[in-house]
């Protein structure tokens, strides 16, 4: 049955909605058919036709007959319901949404309102089968991800490839992936290069091209040539494991509208009943002329209005639309009370370093004073290839050298001692240079970017400027941030801070400091948090950001590249290692926050109204079933809208 009778029930019977195979259960064994809808619609037809048209006297004058065809019509869309009802009155749940809904319909038989009762039911089950739909729309973007789960992976062993569950692969083992194949573990990339469709991971459907020695993560779908790679993690840690216990736990965790909205209904229920049978009882004290079919009826309309089915599905189905449409554009929700605070967001605390830049440092200038501009970069990478160093690293990818340099030794902190043709070569930052009492331009510490000094022979010999690079969306993040009315954003980073002081101008971050420890980014956080208007989201990639993470009302991790730490510290992943998704999340939750608060309304004025008008007789059955059904239809097209919205990323 849909997930609106889940919701509205027993919390025990709640439950089941997480549990996937009992909910599967649930559905066949006591879901609307439609075949059964369809004859019931049929027969349902047929006797208004005759009631009301044709109106032949077999029909009209016979109320035996017309009882029969119309429990004819009646059956087929009714059993579900009560059988539901009873299975939750045998678990002491006596006032949910189908009891009202039978209690409803027998009382419109008992008057003799045949067609009437007929209808209460038949449009309720159209009603559930919409909802089904929509339920089942909303879940699609989300489910999706299940499908990408690798199902075998081929592994080299004993000199020739076997096919085995992925599970059973090891660390360090080497496995083939062919075309079209998906990547069943994440590995190093053995192969020379390769194309791979990452949109499972990233919702990104442009190839990635991805290259020997490089990262390449579970989930992934090779395009061109048969690959071999290394593998780096277990199955269960792989990238698209992770992913997928993501989704599978974001059901569980709610929002605080959404928790209310189903303790209201728990409480409502019961209420309106007794308020129906009051309004059948009481006025037999007040009124002098007292007529019991016909505030019966009126009752009876109280019952049918107050079902509240419309709050208790459209409610959840938002949250749920907006989990699935952020999926869509590579941003991972870990449970609906994360957008909805994303939502309230006014404050954004960044990390620089492989949020806002791409991580990976590149050669921007080269200044050799005292040899060949070739010579100087064949030295200098040389004595860097003996360096783990991120620096270092970029140094020897921009210019790898064919020489070699002997006796290098590291000086902590500092930099690289060797010898070069007999004479001492160092290469390091200005505090190396000046411990061997070396002099060097002093307009060199005005350089903005990280900066490598060398010294041949005790003179200086030139430098390198090496800096990371933004990211190619960084810009526009902060502008679309600013866009969704962020108030202020703040840029943390363990980078010097003139660095971070020239990057923050240039994309135009309100504040920023550098030169922070891990310890320093809680301390400011901790600064920032003490303003008790600001609603504070931390964006970071790396495990120093962890701490920071946790302690920000929404923690945003870069999913694609990001730490595992900061993966699973964050409540919310950015799969597309995008910064400007950030302002996307921001408008998603916006945007269900908005659908949710129209829904509770429209469904709250509406039913007030139609049961004032109930009450006082002024509405009949017919309205009663449109306020009650077209509510609820109306909520859930408004809550299945937020997947076709467009925005800005």
């Amino acid at each position: 049955m849909s997930n609106c009778k889940t919701c509205c029930s027993t919390e025990e019977h709640t439950h089941q909605h997480h549990n996937h195979s009992n909910h599967e259960e649930h559905d066949h064994n006591h879901g609307f058919g439609t075949k059964g809808l369809i004859f019931s619609l049929i027969i349902f037809s047929l006797g208004m036709i005759l009631q009301y048209l044709i109106q032949p006297q077999w029909f009209i004058q016979n109320e035996w007959v017309r009882l029969l065809w119309f429990l004819i019509a009646y059956i087929p869309v009714a059993k579900p319901v009560w059988q539901e009802a009873l299975e939750l009155v045998a678990k002491k749940d006596f006032f949910n949404e189908f009891s009202l809904m039978g209690i409803a319909t027998l009382g419109a038989f008992f008057i003799q309102e045949y067609p009437e009762g007929v209808a209460v039911m038949l449009f309720y089950t159209v009603g559930e089968m919409f909802q089904d739909r929509a339920v089942n729309k909303a879940k699609s973007d989300i489910k999706a991800l299940l499908d990408v789960r690798p199902k075998s992976a081929v592994v080299k062993r004993n000199d020739r490839y076997i096919k085995v569950n992925p599970q059973e692969v090891q660390i360090g083992e080497t496995i083939q992936v062919k075309v079209g194949e998906k990547v069943p573990l994440d590995g190093i990339l053995l192969s020379e290069k390769g194309s791979f469709n990452t949109a499972a991971l990233t919702g990104e459907s442009k190839p990635a091209v991805i290259r020997q020695d490089e990262m390449v993560l579970a989930g992934m779908l090779n395009l061109e040539n048969v690959i071999e790679i290394q593998t780096t993690k277990w199955f269960e840690d792989s990238s698209i494991a992770k992913i997928l216990q993501l989704v599978q736990e974001a059901s569980s965790r709610k929002a605080k509208t959404e928790l209310f909205i189903r303790k209201f209904a728990k409480v409502y229920t019961p209420i309106v009943f007794f308020l129906a049978l009051a309004l059948v009882l009481l006025p037999w004290l007040l009124v002098d002329e007292y007529n019991f079919k016909e505030w019966l009826y009126r009752g009876l309309i109280f019952l049918v209005v107050s079902c509240p089915c419309a709050l208790v599905i459209s409610v959840p189905l938002g949250y749920f639309g907006g989990i699935g449409a952020a999926s869509r554009h590579g941003i991972l929700f870990k449970g609906s009370n994360f957008l909805e605070q994303m939502a309230a967001v006014n404050t954004v605390v960044m990390d620089k370093t492989g949020t806002l830049t791409k991580g990976v440092f590149k050669v921007q200038e080269v200044n050799a004073v005292s040899m060949h501009p070739n010579e100087f970069l064949d030295v200098v990478s040389a004595i860097e290839s003996q360096s783990t160093h991120p620096i270092a690293k970029a140094i020897v990818a921009h210019h790898p050298s064919p020489i070699e340099i002997q006796e290098v030794t590291e000086i902590s902190g500092k930099g690289l001692a060797g010898n070069y043709k007999g004479k001492q070569l160092l290469v390091g930052n200005g505090k190396l240079l000046h411990q061997f009492q070396i002099t060097y331009p002093e307009s060199i510490d005005n350089i903005v970017e990280s900066i490598v000094l060398v010294a041949v022979d005790g003179q200086y010999a030139g430098y390198i400027t090496v800096a990371d690079e933004l990211k190619d969306d960084a810009i526009e993040a902060i502008t679309y941030l600013k866009q969704v009315g962020v108030h202020e954003t703040i840029m943390l980073s363990g980078d010097k801070d003139s660095i971070t002081q020239n990057v923050a101008k240039h994309l135009g971050v309100t504040k920023a400091f550098g030169g922070l420890l891990p310890e320093g980014k809680v301390d400011q956080m901790q600064q920032i948090k003490k303003d008790p208007q600001k609603v504070v989201a931390f964006v970071g990639d790396g495990i120093n950001d962890a701490p920071v993470l946790a302690l920000s009302d929404v923690g945003i991790a870069m999913g694609g590249l990001g730490s595992d730490a900061a993966i699973e510290t964050a409540d919310v992943v950015i799969q597309t290692d995008q910064p400007s998704k950030m302002a996307t999340a921001i408008q998603i939750g916006r945007a269900t926050r908005q659908i949710v608060l129209q829904n509770i309304t429209l469904a709250l004025v509406v039913k007030v109204l139609v049961l004032v008008l109930g009450a006082l007789g002024l509405s009949n059955m017919w309205e009663a079933v449109i306020a009650d059904v077209g509510v609820a239809l109306l909520a859930i097209l408004n809550a299945v809208r937020i997947q076709r919205m467009s925005f800005k990323s």
